[in-house]
């Protein structure tokens, strides 16, 4: 009698279980665009949610502890003039949140660690590109303030958040809609999700598809017959998929391995109530005392309940077999570097001891200075704003005008008291 073997694997017991009603984030109003993207980004300092809002779109950032019933009059964070679509941490900075929208237009945000009196309404830097609608956007792994983002149009831009300029736009590669974009792990490619059922992967350096429309798959997975948009979310470190379906209520998770049959089915997480959204944690800010490897931030119609992943153990020491070195929020490049042709894996961390967030850290845009440029010499002329073609003067000569307006304000002004007095000295003299 032949025995079945049992395939190895230390998260063949991986439980996934919700947190208790007190640590869930209540009456908050989940947007209802019809959108498939995850809704909900989270880090370890902050929850983001896009909520429902009227005259624009919004979204809501929450301190990962401030848990239980939102105030409605919880301060968001506004200033698209349409629906948010899409909103993504900065890998390298805790308080650095990107948002997309149906405006055309791409927003950076500084979240102050305070929670502020009012809307936050002005962004570091809006980024105008796309022609169309923005529903996806990522931040560089390793790079620092690389951001993409991909819109309606069909193109994939690229742009230095630190400058606030187009790095590259990558046109003619999609004839539909862009569904998803993903980096792979130093930021040299991406691969992309199309309308058309093509896969796409990219060398945006070079601008050009590398590897389109594979023939067969490594491992087919059949899951149902539900039609609801998947939401991967891949962790690097235990190489598990969690698979979680928009308006289902379960979440899938799969074991990745390099042998044949590379997908290994593990477990499944089971709800009674539908999500309309997930947010993935990253590595760094889980609970490593609690052998926790994974934790969800699903959403509901009025609530953001988050869902622990843990693997059992005995023993209260630190497991390193489940928590290698992870990449942490110091960028390996900068912006110029990459966009040069250098690449580099993440820099890691340790958890050993728990990952502590850092302080607030500010986000500065430097834009070239436009008043650096010398006009060409000639007669001056007015300079019109719908002339497109005018010369602008350059900063000593705005600085010698100043200081000429000055001296004639000055003059007319011992002018005019010279004036008043003589004056005064005929009036005294009639009366």
């Amino acid at each position: 009698m032949s025995r079945r073997v049992v395939r190895q694997s230390k998260f063949r017991h991986v439980f996934g279980q919700p947190v208790k009603a007190d640590q869930m984030y209540e009456d908050i109003r989940v947007s209802k665009v019809t959108w498939d993207s995850s809704f909900c980004a989270v880090n370890p300092k902050f929850v983001a949610i896009i909520v429902e809002s009227g005259g624009g779109g919004a979204f809501m950032v929450l301190p990962l502890a401030k848990t239980g019933r939102v105030d409605k009059n919880y301060p968001l964070v506004t200033g698209h003039t349409a629906p948010v679509l899409d909103i993504d941490w900065c890998p390298h900075n805790d308080n650095v949140i990107a948002s997309a929208s149906e405006d055309t237009t791409v927003m950076v945000w500084q979240i102050p660690d305070y929670v502020p009196m009012r809307n936050i309404t002005e962004p570091i830097v809006t980024l105008e590109g796309h022609s169309k609608r923005v529903g996806i956007i990522t931040w560089h792994p390793t790079a620092r303030n690389v951001l993409l983002s991909a819109g309606g149009d069909n193109l994939l831009i690229l742009w230095n958040v630190g400058t606030g300029e187009m790095l590259l736009t990558l046109d003619d590669m999609h004839g539909d809609v862009i569904y998803n974009v993903c980096w792979n792990r130093t930021g040299s490619l991406l691969v992309t999700t199309c309308k058309d059922k093509h896969v796409r992967v990219i060398d945006p350096r070079k601008q050009q598809v590398v590897a389109e429309n594979f023939e067969e798959p490594i491992a087919l997975q059949e899951m149902d017959t539900s039609n609801g948009v998947l939401l991967p979310f891949y962790d690097p470190d235990s190489s598990i998929v969690y698979l979680c379906g928009k308006g289902d209520s379960s979440i899938r998770y799969f074991e990745i391995t390099a042998e044949a049959p590379y997908v290994h089915y593990l477990s499944t997480y089971s709800s009674k109530e539908p999500q309309r959204g997930m947010g993935f944690m990253p590595k760094r800010g889980l609970d490593v005392s609690k052998c926790e490897i994974a934790r969800f931030f699903k959403l509901h119609e009025r609530k953001c309940e988050p869902i622990v992943m843990t693997v059992p153990r005995k023993s209260d020491l630190f497991q390193d077999d489940l928590y290698p070195d992870t990449p942490g929020p110091e960028p390996a490049l900068e912006a110029a570097e990459w966009l040069a042709g250098k690449d580099a894996e993440p820099v890691l961390v340790s958890l050993r001891d728990g990952y502590v967030p850092l302080k607030n850290r500010e986000l500065k845009v430097t834009r070239k200075n436009i008043l650096d440029n010398k006009p060409p010499m000639g007669p001056r002329r007015s300079h019109s704003t719908c002339d497109a073609n005018f010369s602008r003067p350059s900063l000593e000569d705005l600085l010698e005008e100043i200081r000429s307006l000055r001296q004639t304000v000055q003059a007319q002004e011992k002018r005019i008291s010279d004036l008043e007095n003589k004056l005064c000295k005929f009036t005294n003299g009639t009366a």
